[in-house]
């Protein structure tokens, strides 16, 4: 498998000798709720772990909770609560919207509050080893120390310096040295140290919790494009600055989502939370909007190119559970025409996970499956669906069951649906209309298409749609 490696820009080979994939992706700071925006990263790196292990690999997935910030403590400030409250409060709300949106939980998921010993170890190491000093009870990291500082952002000393303007302080010996321990004020949240009481800065509590879980170095480094600099760039300065070592050897970046080419935010005020996403139009929507488009380019979001996500999704079920419900049993299907399908969609992803390209394939198949069910095949036809089945679970899509809404209901629906084609073909329209305006009373759509007539149970919000 290649992928786009940030750091040296170009594709790389994912090279795992030991068939263990050591993985981490940046967090949430769990001040507020995930918005849509968020879930972007979220989602295209739980799909390639998924996909990752569906090929045999074992992956340590770490994603850090970021639970000590400075808008953890403004926000508990306007509340009126404890910062331990407000983080442990969103960080719950996190993992509701993680299962809403059909992401596994990761195999670790630190809080930087528990690891507050560990980086107050490690940034001694680095003041003792020449890289950091000490201001007034401030830690910074001496970026002259590292001259291989700016590798992986590639940005040129002027640029670098514009994106550490928040960062101000006159005490610094150099506008780009950054914290890795923070003096605290009256009433925030602090932990002793040999400079004082006060936090570890952001940059810090990533590494330090990356080499606890997963080593000095690790194979797969992932995030928005907005983490490479500077949060990125300065985790890489102070782990390789101590270790002489590669911290990570593929950094992996995904593009923003924009909302008319504007960048989605909530200081912007042009976001929607992700479980108001998925309350519309269902999780697995919002996983098939993703995974069909580049993950490394920046995307726009819509109502409209979600709603048409959720559209793509029923026709995938309609074709499954419609296949699924034909009698007999799934042969072994060896025909060359589904092995091909099947090659193309494993080598759309191992060259730098294309997913768009796995999904058209999904889709050759599905169209394949019509064509044999058409054709009398229903052997064919259930191979095809069990084959999107398979394949489709290898990115956390098409795995909700057929619903069961019993025998006799089953039978009564295909009845009506038989009945509606004769008096179509009699050209009784005004009767057939009537069953389909009944039987969508009731909850049941009744789809026209080249393969005849489908029907979906629609009893509750869209993103629950269920058919045979």
């Amino acid at each position: 498998m290649r992928l786009y490696n940030t750091l040296t820009r170009r594709l790389e080979e994912l090279d795992v000798r030991d068939g263990t994939v050591r993985m981490y992706v940046c967090g949430p700071t769990v001040y507020d709720l995930i918005h849509i925006g968020n879930a972007r990263p979220i989602i295209v790196f739980d799909a390639l772990r998924r996909y990752l292990e569906s090929r045999g690999y074992r992956v340590i997935y770490v994603q850090n909770v970021t639970d000590v910030d400075d808008k953890i403590i403004r926000r508990a400030q306007e509340q009126g609560r404890s910062a331990a409250e407000v983080a442990a409060h969103y960080t719950e709300e996190y993992f509701r919207d993680l299962a809403a949106l059909g992401v596994a939980r990761p195999t670790h998921s630190p809080r930087a509050t528990a690891y507050v010993p560990q980086m107050v170890a490690f940034v001694e190491k680095l003041l003792r080893a020449g890289h950091a000093y000490v201001v007034d009870g401030d830690v910074y990291f001496s970026v002259q120390s590292f001259p291989e500082y700016g590798k992986l952002s590639g940005r040129a000393r002027d640029e670098q310096e514009a994106g550490a303007r928040v960062e101000v302080d006159e005490r610094k010996r150099d506008p780009l040295d950054f914290a890795l321990w923070k003096r605290s004020k009256p009433g925030e949240p602090s932990w002793p140290s040999p400079w004082g009481d006060g936090r570890p800065g952001w940059h810090t509590e990533c590494v330090v919790m990356s080499r606890d879980l997963l080593g000095e170095t690790v194979d797969i480094h992932a995030g928005g494009s907005d983490l490479i600099f500077p949060h990125h760039e300065n985790e890489l300065a102070q782990a390789e600055a101590l270790t002489g070592r590669p911290f990570v050897r593929i950094w992996l970046h995904n593009g923003l989502l924009t909302v008319r080419g504007e960048r989605m935010g909530k200081s912007v005020g042009n976001f929607a939370y992700a479980r108001d996403v998925v309350a519309k139009y269902g999780g697995e929507a919002v996983r098939y909007f993703y995974l069909s488009r580049d993950w490394r380019k920046p995307l726009d979001y819509s109502d409209e190119a979600v709603a048409e996500a959720r559209r793509a999704v029923d026709r995938v079920y309609d074709f499954l559970w419609a296949a699924e419900a034909l009698p007999g049993e799934v042969g072994v299907d060896v025909s060359a025409e589904l092995q091909a399908l099947e090659d193309r969609f494993h080598g759309a992803l191992e060259e730098d996970f294309t997913t768009p390209g796995a999904l058209g394939v999904l889709q050759e198949i599905v169209g394949i499956g019509h064509e044999r069910r058409q054709a009398g095949d229903l052997g064919g036809a259930k191979a095809a669906a069990a084959l999107v089945r398979r394949l489709g679970g290898s990115l956390g899509l098409f795995q909700a069951p057929r619903p069961a809404t019993g025998d006799l209901a089953d039978e009564l629906i295909r009845v009506l649906v038989e009945l509606r084609g004769e008096l179509r073909k009699g050209r009784q329209f005004a009767l057939a209309d009537r069953v389909r305006e009944r039987l969508a009373a009731l909850g049941v759509e009744l789809r026209d298409g080249p393969e005849g007539t489908t029907w979906a149970i629609r009893p509750r919000a869209p993103g629950s749609a269920s058919s045979a």
